[in-house]
């Protein structure tokens, strides 16, 4: 998944967007589904499921309840509230080992029919046919993702049929692969003399999002920081290693990964969890046998001196400054740690609980807040230090913590800026972490943000089950406990004292994690004026040795088929 850091707070102030707007008030009575929910027991068995943990998180209203599917393992998380928004998704682990883009066009593929809904593209049909008021799947760097929500429950049992369906019995033809993945086929389809080209949904996709300068850079900053797994690789597909996937290497990927023992189902909202559990016990789940899927991600062995690298993308042609077209930006690994992008940035985000202990879950929360208190606001260190003088146009495009991947890190740096005053944002950057260390933060900046997260965790949006699932979504994905996220005015409290105890309590932790910190790359970039160029020129290299290997039989048959015409599907995050 290309990474893009999002502004502090941005998932509370979501949730606050709206202002209970337009929306009936929460139904507290003992007959709500939040109190219902509390009536469950741990051990108790439901439809093949067995409750494992019964929470209350009064903080956002809601009951959560962890359960386990007997016979293959899957894990369930229903977050029962009193909101007639209800949503489903189911997550796979999915880590791709090279830069195929198998798990994206996977994604789209799966969509594209079923054993029970063989016709072509049910979804889009469904796009006309249902009251949802969200249908998608996203492809993440280590997970794919499946949700939907409507507030008409005949409605939501038609859509859990039709995705559990999709994502557990897709027919995975090959036509569909042709037409979302990559094919060969002649420039006018009508006339066989034309030269062959490379064509496909995620194929064209993919071409045009590593035309975006701030995507590629934050792609390579993913792939370099992280080497040594699937964070190394592109998710969505580089475009020229796309045409190196075959529909055989896709349909052994879904066996692999698209398995209950590899799935987490997650459900939101006012209905009956009973109706959800048949549903997925009889439609999809009694039909499979446990696995062992290996698909866990390793942590990153951490380095033993600073790194620096250098990439180049292509010139923009409405650059205020053509002399200023350059980026650099310094990222720090913190450790192992699970953070979801959307809520790290929203300085809540807490430890997937790896580490075994509330210490862990409380550090990540600290750190989320540094990472407010450094670079959010006119008033920020960073702020003043790379902003206000002017030296480039904007932060990079990856600024602050990132937890798309299964070990967070921070990143800092500007774009648009000259080459001249790469190295003197190098000393910036070192010199505003000293000051930091000696100098702290404002006890009013720390305190007002403290307020604000405290203020806004108790609004919401209509979209407030999308956000949990969002939310809990990376951390989840490597068995870190969902339900510990929830947990927000415990480590609100344990802040405040911590800052008691201790007045450097923050100090220390910059100093730990990003001076004394040896897993640090500096990435920079700059224009090339050859890069489309030289990116035209591969993919005609690429395509002149796909072309060499067929036969006249081959051509034929191409010509023959005429090749489907792309359809744009889901897009790929």
């Amino acid at each position: 998944m290309l990474r893009f850091i999002q502004p502090p707070l941005k998932f509370f102030a979501a949730l606050a967007n709206g202002n209970f707007q337009g929306q009936k008030p929460w139904r507290y009575s003992s007959t709500s589904a939040r109190e219902k929910a509390l009536r469950y027991e741990v051990g108790q068995h439901i439809h093949g499921f067995t409750v494992k943990e019964v929470t209350a998180v009064p903080d956002l209203f809601l009951t959560a309840v962890k359960l386990t599917h007997d016979n293959t393992g899957a894990q369930y998380l229903h977050v029962a509230r009193d909101d007639s928004n209800n949503l489903f998704s189911v997550q796979f682990r999915t880590t791709p080992m090279d830069s195929t883009g198998v798990p994206h066009i996977l994604e789209h593929t799966v969509l594209c029919g079923s054993q029970k809904y063989p016709c072509r593209d049910p979804f889009f049909k469904m796009l006309n046919r249902s009251l949802s008021t969200f249908m998608n799947a996203f492809t993440a760097s280590d997970y794919t993702m499946y949700p939907f929500s409507t507030q008409n429950s005949k409605d939501f049992q038609n859509l859990l049929s039709v995705y559990l369906d999709a994502v557990f019995f897709p027919c995975l033809r090959e036509l569909d692969f042709w037409q979302e993945g990559w094919r060969l086929e002649n420039e006018n389809p009508t006339d066989p003399n034309t030269p062959l080209v490379f064509k496909g949904v995620v194929f064209n996709e993919m071409k045009g999002a590593f035309s975006d300068n701030e995507r590629l850079y934050a792609q390579h900053l993913q792939n370099k920081l992280l080497p040594d797994h699937t964070y190394s690789v592109v998710s969505g597909g580089e475009p020229l290693a796309i045409p190196d996937l075959s529909w055989e290497q896709l349909k052994q990927f879904h066996a692999t990964h698209y398995h209950p023992s590899n799935a987490r189902f997650f459900t939101y909202g006012d209905l009956p969890l009973e109706q959800h559990l048949k549903q997925i016990q009889e439609e999809a789940l009694s039909k499979f046998e446990r696995t062992e899927p290996d698909t866990s991600v390793p942590s990153q062995k951490p380095w033993d001196k600073p790194r620096e690298d250098h990439v180049t993308c292509g010139p923009d042609a409405l650059a205020p400054d053509p002399a200023k077209q350059n980026t650099l930006c310094m990222s720090y690994l913190l450790g192992e740690a699970c953070w979801e992008i959307e809520f790290l940035t929203c300085v809540i985000l807490l430890n997937q609980g790896l580490l075994g202990d509330i210490t862990d879950t409380f550090e990540a929360f600290t750190l989320s807040m540094l990472s407010s208190l450094m670079i959010s606001g006119p008033n920020s260190p960073f702020y003043k230090a790379l902003i206000e003088p002017k030296i480039g146009t904007d932060f990079s495009s990856v600024v602050g913590y990132d937890g798309s991947t299964k070990e967070a890190s921070f990143s800092i740096g500007l774009q648009g800026m000259a080459e001249k005053d790469i190295e003197n944002v190098k000393q910036i950057i070192s010199q505003t972490i000293d000051s930091i260390i000696d100098n702290g933060f404002e006890e009013e900046r720390i305190e007002a943000l403290l307020h604000k997260l405290e203020i806004q965790m108790k609004h919401q949006s209509t979209s407030f089950g999308l956000s949990l699932a969002s939310y809990i979504a990376s951390c989840w994905n490597h068995d870190g406990d969902p339900v510990e996220l929830l947990k927000i005015s415990e480590s609100v409290s344990r802040f405040r004292q911590s800052l008691k105890d201790d007045p450097r309590y923050l100090q220390e932790k910059v100093r730990h994690y990003f001076k004394d910190n040896t897993h640090r790359l500096t990435l920079s970039m700059s224009p090339d004026q050859s890069f489309y160029e030289k990116q035209a020129e591969a993919e005609r290299v690429k395509l002149q040795k796909k072309v060499q290997a067929l036969s006249e039989n081959d051509r034929k048959d191409i010509y023959e088929k005429g090749g489907p015409s792309p359809t744009e599907h889901f897009s790929f995050l």
